[in-house]
């Protein structure tokens, strides 16, 4: 990508180093012990392995294979480019709103504008987020994520800071910041540009039914029925 004239190899300003900060010793044993027993919230479609246990039922697969929210954090917050298809969103803006409808898995974020964030026991899959103008950058501030959809591991605290600035020539930079002391060793931030588009959002309707989750349940059955005759 390339912003202010400079090519970038990393969404990540802050550190300057362009990498994420190191997970707390904490995170990474409270990530193993998820593990253990469940697939990763954010695991996208190629994620596989694990303990057979993650087979056991369907809620206990990610929402993504689940096609309920879209893979690898691309509805947000943050909001992270997806490499693959169905990229696009449409922003709607009115006074005391504003929607930002994506494309992959047709996610869909409502923000209010000048809102009260709900109580912290409400937990939302994309968060609780509320927006407030900054002259010409919208703020939106993200809280309250369940413990499905937690950003790379993050904890039960987790906020999400984003700001949109709307550019001259129609481009959008997204700048946001995820804060989590009990999961990485200090905040970061990521930025990068929302370029316009005049292509055509398409209806997401990769698997009707989605039958494969069906069939990977029933795998795991025949796995087990199998083990069992085998006397293992």
């Amino acid at each position: 990508m390339t912003i202010d004239g400079r090519s970038r190899t990393s969404l990540i300003v802050n550190p300057e180093n362009g990498r994420v900060p190191l997970m707390t010793m904490g995170a990474r044993q409270r990530m193993a012990a998820l593990l253990e027993t469940r697939a990763r919230p954010d695991a996208g479609e190629s994620d596989a392995g694990g303990p057979s246990s993650q087979y056991d039922a369907a809620d206990l697969r990610p929402l993504a294979e689940r096609r309920l929210l879209g893979f690898g954090s691309t509805s947000g917050p943050p909001t992270l480019p997806n490499y693959f298809y169905n990229n696009l969103k449409f922003i709607v803006q009115t006074r005391d709103w504003v929607t930002i409808y994506n494309e992959m898995v047709h996610d869909t974020r409502i923000i209010p504008i000048d809102g009260d964030h709900l109580p912290p026991g409400v937990k939302q899959w994309m968060g609780n987020s509320v927006g407030r103008w900054e002259d010409d950058t919208l703020v939106v501030e993200t809280s309250n994520f369940t413990g499905k959809t937690r950003f790379r591991g993050s904890g039960e605290n987790l906020q999400v800071t984003e700001r949109f600035t709307l550019t001259e020539d129609g481009t959008i930079l997204y700048r946001f910041t995820v804060d989590d002391p009990s999961t990485w060793e200090r905040a970061w931030t990521g930025l990068y540009p929302w370029n316009p588009s005049q292509e055509q959002i398409f209806e997401y309707a990769c698997r009707e039914g989605n039958y494969a989750l069906e069939t990977v349940l029933r795998g795991a059955r025949l796995a087990e029925a199998e083990a069992s005759e085998n006397g293992r």
